[in-house]
């Protein structure tokens, strides 16, 4: 019987790569080792359908010479693009080559070029971008609800046997393994495949057709596990027939689970994080904001727990494809902050259209990732945190569900609340949450997380119960599985308080009176209504104490009438409810907003007191912390601690960005303007012990150690001060 074509190559990659692709007994694989590299590919035909008779495009695409240029920088390994939607770059059997490279070979140069300086290949390698080879296969297209196609592929389709021939071909090549990129069934309606074969796979696994829109019903809930278990599958039996042609390559995919990616994409944070060998995400203040580098980062640890992590930022100001090149101080802030999360970092590059590369962008490169790697030692400990973000992927897609980025203001505003007040943080994600997982963390914050099963409150109360500390805001634990709101006796419990009502209005408010403890007022003024915009409960205290007040705003005649908009607050009409409930279970305590500061914070009318409450609310339940950070807000804090060698480090980030001008679409939104300068600022540690030691390891920063503090004067983009006791 003649074997598949995948099957052939594959024995031939296995026989060509064996020699060096294999890592020797005993010896870490290259993600386990590098922290920094590059991924190279030109630019042209990213969007599909170029003109394959313009020899000018990738003209110049030239493997050897990238791996020189990756190698002249400091890097350790690179990702060369082997496929894209359109081309392939090698000599493809079964896809066509990009049309300027002639008689040239840029993944059989790369590989040639590699190997004798021991530099790990990876293939860059597109699954699903539409192009010349989906339209030479229109049979493996996504079709939507009315049959029309969707200009994707169909990953239940021979479209994967298809893939696995196409990534062995590359295998031929020896080289190290591959970066998939990606796997999303769309980022917008319509959703999910409606081809035949989909349809009739639907039908025999769940008895029912499959819902032609989203219903938010059972037979909805069926269709998002469908279309979760399509990517799950085409992921494993990819990354399985690498590993079975040759055991060593690795597989990463790209990954879509963390925000603001909702249900659409067809990922779930842990579901689809573990299928290769370590997930790989992306960052960059273009699509994700400043602070998203940091919050993706930690994203991707909680979704693997324990295995590497690899995040691709880019060389450009807007995205992927826009030649332009960041100023080194931009770069470098992303960059450490992305490896002191943990992370190891890619630095993505576009070649121009003709395949040439920027020789001041590796200049820029080649300086950062030199620092990088001087700094090796300082990097990979054990992160130190203090408080936990619980994320919930049920609420993401049944209470988000289309509208996912307006209910992701929850987990965002905490989170930015926490870098504001050097809180360490780390998330804690609903899929793979235990015990153990909960315990890492003195004080763990639930914002807005509106589903919590039975499962998860029996958790959540046992951490309570054997002394954690946890944070409840807005609307949480107040909806069903199908994101109904509903009753949940549990949860009250756990509150200590009975669910009235909630608002259905947003610009809120909180007063806080002259007897409500003086930690967590701090310095707000007694008596003064505060706007926290965001969803609000409205609750009785039973066994919990209440604190404050929440006020509910005044509404006009016009508003009341339906004939005027409530987006812009109003002002504090009458109290409604407590502000707070501090309840104590066991030996550990629950303290409940029943306003939203975390989405008051992430919002466009967010104020300095909304967002100190969840530094407040912190504090008062964890008063003596292991390491406490003062720094100014445009400072970010990361911070490890080996209690073996008694050492704490802190990573200090500086997003010292000038001011932007207007822009010319969209106003008011801008895109920062990228950081030159090395800001000099002040920061003070303490420990809640004595410290034997500080110093700074960048020679421009002064340090003075007093008893259990550290007083420091920062300059630069990024410092370590590394702290003994």
């Amino acid at each position: 019987m003649t074997k598949p074509l995948w099957i052939v190559l594959g024995v031939i990659a296995f026989s060509a790569s064996s020699a060096r692709g294999q890592t020797a007994p005993g010896t870490r694989a290259w993600y386990e080792r590098a922290i920094v590299g590059m991924e190279v590919g030109p630019t042209g035909a990213q969007f599909g359908h170029s003109d394959p008779a313009d020899t000018r495009y990738a003209a110049r695409f030239n493997g050897a010479e990238i791996v020189r240029a990756c190698l002249e920088a400091h890097g350790e390994y690179v990702v060369i693009w082997a496929r894209d939607g359109d081309y392939a770059y090698y000599n493809s059997k079964l896809l066509p080559r990009a049309p300027g490279l002639k008689d040239r070979d840029p993944l059989k140069d790369a590989v040639a070029t590699a190997r004798p300086r021991h530099m790990p290949v990876i293939a860059y390698c597109v699954v699903q971008q539409g192009g010349h080879f989906l339209k030479a296969h229109p049979e493996w297209e996504m079709r939507g609800p009315d049959g029309k196609p969707l200009g994707r592929f169909c990953l239940r389709s021979g479209y994967l046997e298809a893939m696995k021939a196409i990534m062995a071909e590359q295998l031929a090549y020896g080289i190290d393994g591959f970066h998939v990129d990606m796997l999303d069934q769309s980022f917008g309606p319509p959703i999910g495949c409606y081809c035949d074969t989909c349809q009739k796979q639907f039908q025999a696994e769940y008895r029912h057709p499959m819902p032609k829109e989203a219903r938010w019903d059972e037979p909805w809930r069926d269709m998002l596990a469908f279309r979760y278990q399509s990517s799950q599958k085409f992921e494993k039996a990819l990354a399985a027939a690498i590993k079975q042609a040759n055991p060593a390559a690795s597989v990463d995919f790209n990954y879509h689970g963390n925000p603001p990616f909702s249900y659409e994409v067809g990922q779930r944070p842990v579901q689809h994080a573990g299928n290769g060998d370590f997930v790989t995400g992306e960052t960059g203040v273009w699509g994700f904001s400043a602070l998203g580098v940091g919050f993706n980062a930690e994203f991707y640890r909680a979704s693997t727990p324990g295995h590497p992590f690899q995040v691709a930022m880019q060389r450009g100001v807007r995205m992927y494809h826009d030649q332009t090149t960041r100023p080194l101080a931009d770069l470098r802030w992303e960059l450490f902050t992305l490896l002191a999360h943990g992370a190891f970092v890619t630095v993505v590059d576009k070649t121009g259209f003709d395949g040439g590369l920027d020789v001041q962008t590796y200049e820029r490169i080649a300086a950062m990732f030199e620092d990088a790697r001087t700094l090796r030692e300082h990097l990979g400990q054990a992160p130190h945190f203090e408080a936990g973000l619980y994320y919930s992927s049920k609420s993401r897609d049944w209470i988000g569900r289309a509208h996912a980025p307006d209910w992701m203001q929850g987990i965002l505003g905490a989170h930015k609340a926490l870098v504001y007040e050097h809180i360490p943080f780390g998330i804690v994600l609903d899929e793979n949450a235990s015990r153990a997982a909960l315990r890492a963390f003195p004080v763990l914050i639930l914002p807005q997380v509106g589903i919590l099963s039975e499962t998860e409150l029996a958790l959540l109360s046992d951490y309570v119960r054997e002394g954690g500390k946890l944070i409840i805001t807005g609307q949480s634990g107040q909806y069903d599985a199908l994101g109904r709101p509903a009753v949940n006796p549990a949860f009250e419990r756990l509150v200590g308080a009975r669910v009235k009502g909630r608002l259905d209005s947003l610009d809120n408010w909180m007063c806080f009176g002259a007897s409500v403890p003086g930690v967590f007022r701090g310095g707000i003024r007694p008596d003064w209504p505060f706007l926290v915009k965001g969803p609000a409960t409205l609750y009785e205290a039973a066994s919990a104490q209440a604190i404050g007040e929440l006020l509910r705003p005044w509404r006009t005649t016009r508003q009341k009438e339906g004939r005027e908009g409530t987006e812009w607050p109003m002002s504090a009409e009458a109290p409604v409810g407590p502000a707070v409930l501090l309840n104590t279970i066991g030996k550990g305590q629950v303290l409940t907003f029943a306003g939203s500061p975390d989405h008051a914070t992430a919002s466009e009318h967010h104020i300095v007191e909304a967002r100190r409450l969840i530094a407040h609310a912190v504090r008062l339940l964890n008063p003596r912390p292991t390491i406490t950070i003062q720094a100014p807000t445009f400072c970010e804090a990361v911070t490890s601690h080996d209690p073996s060698t008694r050492t704490v480090r802190v990573h200090l980030l500086a997003y010292a960005s000038p001011p932007q001008s207007m822009p010319a679409r969209n106003r008011p939104f801008v895109l920062p303007t990228p950081i030159e300068d090395s800001p000099i600022y002040r920061v003070r540690i303490e420990l809640d012990r004595p410290i034997q030691s500080a110093r700074a390891v960048r020679d421009q920063s002064t340090v003075k150690t007093l008893d259990r503090r550290v007083e420091a004067t920062i300059e630069g983009i990024h410092e370590i001060l590394v702290i003994t006791y």
